[in-house]
């Protein structure tokens, strides 16, 4: 047999586990990776940094539930996917990373590029390797690969030192990566399951409050099902929006700080109650029943009434077949006090909205530009929503139908995820129409990967809510840096090769929106906004504690 390299076991590995595509920008030593890769059939996707093929490797695991892979050059190649490792780590979406690094038998001499990148890299990982021997790659890419999809998903790290990579053997004397014929997830305890129906068919101010547990488990049609069954309005972590409908009967968004102020029972699964639900304490007056898959949740920064540690499609299964055994405890609830209330409340602030959400004035009104691609974007289209006040009004104004199609800045707020995850998006589903709305701040950053898209032909559309700053002006308060003045961010988009254009009148936006789409190139629609319009965020977090 001949004899073939450690890039080549890393990229025959790959293949096995089902990879489809890889997010890099080139460098050594991962040059042969890439190579091997692409003979292989895995396509291989370049970026203008690293950070933004980080990015776009979260978001088509967001969009697909499958790991993106991401693969850098050593030293500062590796480091420059920080920012893009941290934001999959604290969102828990799988992820392999593969660092190029200096040779392994010289760490400790100054080599070129040499840093401790493993060290670097494990706070944010689940699991991570340096191998010595290129015999034991597949083994360790395999692991590796089920590692970042076990029990709470996670980005992992494999440190690819050049000698490792470049190093020879016999194909037959690599380590064979072993599996489990047949694969099945914790379900969860069936005396918690009855106990948790038996709570929610007493409360009578029900809630849920769902997350990626959900999402990556494939238990979205349970959680919709669940809803149906038990017309218990739903909420979902930013990252997982969609998860049910948000035309749904029982789907009260603009109604959310009532619901979790007022409720006394709120189911939260799949999702950790961290500073976005104020550590637990934004239900002051509710029970709580918790499912997750890790037991170390359960309880994590409040008491808890009944805990429940499993798959979360498994146990929203489970819970379900209960509910059908006795649904004259959920009759009347969708005309009942509580859902009504909320309809109510919902209806209240959608009337107040209104106005403004119509409004004429130029410069355009963020909420203006939102209706108007609310009411443009196709059902199943993916949203990817980057910035500040355009984060905030976004939320306010635009639903989702799909699991997996709302992509935003989530749990760490990082910035510059827009275009980057957009484009991982629109490789993920190439069917679908991506819209990125981005604020002019925001798409500074990573405004290159424009290049990306025309160089791959990935069509993304970018509109952009241009209020030349990084915040809403204030006459009143100092903001140092927040003056940004117009960028002329579709010029940019037109000189390398994509569709722009410039919308100052509120009834041009749907006409571009149009033009856009039908142009077949990346495209920038540049929308200039008021200054002054501020989005209101209600506080997930508040807390001194």
């Amino acid at each position: 047999m001949a004899k073939v390299t450690g890039s080549y076991l890393i990229a025959r590995t790959l293949k096995e586990e089902g990879v489809e595509k890889i997010f890099y920008l080139m460098g050594g030593p991962n040059f042969d990776i890439m190579m091997a890769a692409q003979d292989f059939g895995i396509e291989t996707i370049d970026f203008r940094h690293e950070q933004a093929a980080a990015f776009a490797a979260h978001a088509y695991a967001r969009v697909t539930g499958k790991p993106g892979v991401v693969a850098a050059a050593s030293g500062p190649g590796t480091l420059n996917l920080l920012t893009g490792v941290y934001t999959a780590s604290v969102d828990c979406a799988p992820m392999l990373i593969l660092g190029g690094a200096g040779p392994v038998h010289e760490i400790g001499r100054g080599a070129f590029q040499e840093i401790d990148q493993t060290g670097i890299m494990k706070p944010l990982c689940k699991y991570w390797h340096q191998p010595t021997k290129a015999a034991r790659y597949p083994e360790i890419v395999s692991t590796a690969y089920r590692q970042c999809l076990s029990g709470t998903p996670g980005p992992v790290y494999i440190d690819c030192g050049a000698d490792v990579l470049y190093e020879e053997i016999e194909e037959s004397d690599a380590v064979a990566p072993t599996h489990a014929v047949r694969k099945s997830a914790p379900a969860g305890d069936p005396v918690a399951i009855k106990e948790a129906v038996d709570m929610l068919a007493d409360s009578k101010k029900p809630i849920i409050f769902a997350g990626g547990g959900v999402f990556f488990s494939g238990g979205a049609p349970d959680l919709e099902k669940l809803v149906d069954m038990t017309s218990t309005p739903f909420y979902t972590a930013p990252m997982s929006r969609g998860l049910v409908p948000e035309d749904h009967v029982v789907s009260f968004q603009a109604a959310r700080s009532t619901a979790m102020r007022e409720t006394d029972l709120v189911l939260v699964i799949g999702t950790r109650m961290n500073w976005m639900l104020q550590y637990g304490r934004r239900f002051p007056n509710a029970k709580v029943v918790q499912v997750d898959i890790n037991a170390a949740e359960i309880a994590h920064n409040r008491d808890v009434d009944l805990g429940i540690v499993g798959d979360a499609k498994l146990i929203l299964g489970q819970m379900n077949a209960e509910i059908e055994a006795r649904p004259q405890d959920f009759a009347g609830r969708l005309e009942g006090e509580w859902v009504t209330h909320l309809r109510d409340e919902n209806d209240r602030r959608a009337e107040r909205s209104a106005a403004i959400l119509n409004s004429p004035a130029k410069p355009i009104h963020p909420l203006r530009l939102c209706k108007e691609i609310g009411d443009f974007l196709d059902r199943d289209a993916i949203l990817c929503v980057d910035g500040n006040e355009i984060l905030h009004f976004g939320r306010q104004s635009l639903a989702t139908y799909v699991p997996g199609h709302r992509l935003n800045s989530g749990v760490t707020g990082t910035m510059g995820v827009g275009l980057p995850y957009g484009i991982g998006a629109k490789i993920a589903k190439p069917d679908n129409q991506v819209l990125v709305l981005h604020g002019d701040g925001s798409m500074g950053m990573n405004a290159m990967e424009l290049d990306t898209c025309v160089r791959h032909s990935i069509n993304v559309v970018t509109v952009i809510s241009n209020n030349a700053g990084w915040t809403a002006r204030t006459p009143d308060h100092r903001k140092p840096g927040r003056e940004l003045g117009f960028t002329n961010f579709d010029g940019m988009a037109r000189e390398l090769g994509g569709y722009g254009e410039t919308v100052e009148d509120p009834d041009e936006i749907r006409p571009a929106l149009e033009r856009a789409f039908a142009s077949g190139k990346p495209a920038v629609i540049n929308v200039i906004v008021e200054t002054t319009a501020a989005g209101v965020s209600r506080s997930w977090g508040g807390s001194n504690m």
